[in-house]
């Protein structure tokens, strides 16, 4: 499920989900994130999602929120009872009062569709640093690992 070919000996890629319903969505993310050395896994499940973030242990999740059987709010809920794992929340929806019920619920960033891809990676690497997930799993001379600039 995860793409291991740019892993070195001595580091751990960092490990992205994404969960979105729109299988363009997790293809252009999926090509985007491992163009920039992350390990990616996609689903349009929500609940084979939840299920691979129980069994994959992510360093990042990217979730839709608007998604058949269990939307975004449900999962993050559901996530918050066994995981601390970043959550950011990449959605069409830009309701203030959506966005504050999400944040509450247990993502750790909101995002809106669409967003330029140089702004999601800014956002990963913000909550990577801020877990320590970067420093820990990458070493900072690995081209695949280092941490990309937002400019």
């Amino acid at each position: 499920m995860y793409d291991n070919r740019d892993r070195l000996e001595s580091t751990m890629p960092i490990k992205i989900l994404v969960i979105d319903d729109d299988s363009a969505v997790t293809d252009l993310l999926s090509l985007l994130l491992r163009s920039q050395g992350f390990d990616v896994a996609a689903t349009n499940n929500s609940t084979d999602g939840l299920s691979l973030i129980r069994e994959n242990s992510p360093d990042v999740v990217v979730l839709d929120l608007m998604m058949p059987e269990m939307d975004g709010w449900q999962i993050c809920k559901a996530v918050r009872e066994f995981s601390q794992v970043p959550i950011i929340i990449l959605s069409a929806l830009n309701d203030p009062s959506m966005i504050a019920s999400v944040l509450d619920a247990g993502a750790d960033d909101y995002l809106t569709k669409p967003t330029p891809s140089r702004v999601l990676i800014a956002h990963i690497n913000r909550l990577l640093h801020r877990t320590g997930s970067l420093h820990s799993k990458a070493s900072l001379n690995d081209p695949f690992s280092r941490p990309l600039t937002a400019s």
